[in-house]
């Protein structure tokens, strides 16, 4: 009888207080505020909700309604080989991505990442390496991080690739591109982007970055480093903007 006084409520109650703490301390939601579903920061409804772009052209990500190239590409290819975006740029994408990219919610920035990662694991030829887009120094001062870098630090460590976060560098301090129109953006970005000297480069080469939306910035990035020797230049992006 001392036995049972001395063991088994003792394990009960433990259990007990441990699925108590479990559920206090499970990660909410980072949309509706909800417990997370299996300890992850988005419930099972706003999981279910995720605009996965699963249909877009190769080389440009722009959802379509079968995979294929667009219009757009075959007439005028882009300067890169493949383009991937993970989500389609609407709810609730558009609200996570400005937490990351002006609020310092790196929360939801690991939340993004995992999504990349699941949408690009199983691509056939993955590259050698993978690229961030730089902030021009003056922005990174300011920002205090670079959203496109931490994005490709989980996405390089989940596939095992090389990241080669100093490659690519900005050289002149644009305009933000989401206050220009297309024939802006273009001239905006014209030679922004250098190599830097002492970078080594493999053949194929992934550039990383939040949201594409014209992809004025990728393609002069990825023009960049085809100057360089680059071989084939991919882009690996969290959204594409439809």
């Amino acid at each position: 009888m001392s036995g049972a006084v001395n063991h088994e409520p003792p394990f009960q109650v433990d259990g007990w207080l441990r699925r108590l703490a479990a559920r206090l301390l499970a990660p909410r939601c980072l949309l509706c505020h909800e417990p997370g579903d299996g300890g992850e920061p988005l419930c099972a409804a706003c999981v279910a909700g995720l605009p996965w772009n699963r249909s877009a052209c190769l080389r440009c990500a722009v959802p379509l309604s079968a995979p294929g190239i667009c219009g757009a590409c075959l007439q005028r290819p882009p300067p890169l080989g493949e383009t991937r975006a993970a989500f389609v740029y609407a709810d609730p994408v558009d609200r996570l991505l400005p937490r990351l990219k002006f609020h310092h919610d790196l929360a939801a920035g690991r939340l993004l990442a995992a999504g990349m990662v699941r949408a690009f694991a199983g691509l056939p030829g993955l590259p050698e390496a993978l690229v961030p887009v730089p902030l021009h120094r003056e922005r990174l001062r300011r920002r205090g991080y670079d959203q496109a870098l931490e994005l490709a630090r989980p996405l390089a460590r989940a596939l095992a690739l090389p990241l080669l976060p100093g490659a690519l560098r900005r050289i002149r301090a644009t305009a933000p591109q989401s206050r220009l129109d297309a024939g802006a953006r273009a001239r905006n970005l014209r030679g922004a982007f250098t190599v830097d000297g002492d970078a080594r480069l493999p053949a194929h080469v992934a550039l990383v970055d939040d949201v594409m939306t014209t992809g004025a910035t990728l393609h002069d990035a990825a023009r960049a480093l085809r100057r360089a020797g680059v071989a084939r230049v991919d882009a690996w992006v969290c959204a594409r903007v439809p």
